[in-house]
């Protein structure tokens, strides 16, 4: 087997390598093997490239600007156009980003931070280019939103309302993702073995292929119990392994997990404040902070996060929620009276 054959098994889709020039196919292939990155960040990283390396094409004129965007090729872009590109070319191609490619602040940023990487690599890494020449080169200023979440009652509301044919998982989906903050990933990654009954913990496979013990309350192991023993297809599931299977009895997947989610929070009358099953990882890593008390520290072990500084945004929550409290006062529209009273 050559080895770039052996590079190609690391990334999750073909199509993606064989559009691939032969550096940016090393670089992704660095970000699996040596950073141990996932897929899915791999093929992120691939897309935003893949924006540059048309933007490049459009350039130099190998391709116009009004053909079809997703039918630019950029398995033939040579080295020297990526090593002659200066910081204020950098510049022009944000604004490029911003007025012709119409994106956010967030996504521009986002593509500023992977080219930045990308450029890493070919000059530290790999020394394909003699000099980095965005190394100073400043993403742009994204303002911290904070993240939508539901409150006390309206989770309460939630999961009371949970009515389907399949009525036992879908609300054992929902109360792990209120209870313990799992990704959507996470979630429809669980097996059987990961469940222990005796220590009333699940062993969760996070990003970077990182594992993770979460602890469970009593609600999660109540509808775990219940819908393992009395609800699970356990004889007649075609995929034995997994927790949460779909109809046709194989585990099941993202996008239909994404529905029973949607489809519950119609059904409780939740569905215009724009909850997402990500948001509902946001609710439960608020309740646990506003709520339950939990440091930031406990909340990032129990998130998954790298960074204390992912978790501190629920510390914000509560800062605003305090702020709105003020704001709600009363008293708050009465203004001083500025004139003396005559006697």
């Amino acid at each position: 087997m050559k080895l770039r054959e052996v590079k190609r098994g690391y990334i999750v889709k073909q199509s993606y390598i064989d559009d691939c020039p032969y550096y940016l196919e090393d670089f992704l292939t660095n970000l699996k093997i040596i950073k141990d990155r996932a897929d899915r960040t791999a093929e992120a990283y691939y897309i935003d490239i893949r924006t540059f390396l048309r933007y490049l094409k459009i350039k130099h004129k190998a391709a116009a600007s009004t053909d079809d965007w997703s039918s630019i090729d950029i398995a033939d872009v040579p080295i020297e156009w990526i090593e002659n590109f200066s910081l204020s070319d950098a510049y022009v191609y944000l604004k490029y980003l911003k007025d012709v490619r119409n994106n956010e602040t967030a996504t521009r940023a986002r593509k500023t931070s992977a080219l930045k990487q990308f450029y890493s690599y070919l000059s530290n890494k790999v020394k394909l280019i003699d000099e980095n020449p965005l190394k100073d080169l400043e993403l742009p200023r994204v303002k911290n939103k904070l993240p939508i979440f539901l409150s006390l009652e309206e989770s309460i509301k939630l999961l009371d309302s949970i009515d389907s044919k399949n009525k036992e998982r879908d609300y054992c989906i929902i109360v792990l993702f209120l209870n313990c903050g799992m990704r959507l990933s996470e979630l429809v990654g669980l097996n059987i073995a990961d469940y222990s009954r005796d220590n009333k913990t699940l062993r969760v496979l996070g990003k970077g292929n990182k594992q993770r013990i979460v602890y469970l309350n009593q609600s999660c192991i109540e509808a775990l119990n219940n819908y393992l023993d009395l609800a699970r297809p356990n004889e007649t599931a075609k995929d034995k392994e997994a927790i949460f299977l779909s109809a046709n009895k194989t585990r099941i997947n993202k996008r239909r997990v994404q529905q029973i989610v949607e489809e519950n929070l119609k059904r409780a009358g939740l569905s215009n404040l724009g909850v997402t099953t990500h948001k509902l990882r946001h609710t439960a890593a608020t309740l646990m902070y506003q709520h339950g008390n939990v440091d930031t520290l406990v909340l990032r072990d129990i998130l998954g996060h790298k960074s204390i500084a992912t978790t501190e945004i629920y510390t914000h929550l509560s800062d605003e929620n305090l702020r709105q409290a003020a704001d709600s006062n009363p008293l708050n529209k009465i203004k001083s009276n500025s004139k003396n009273n005559e006697k």
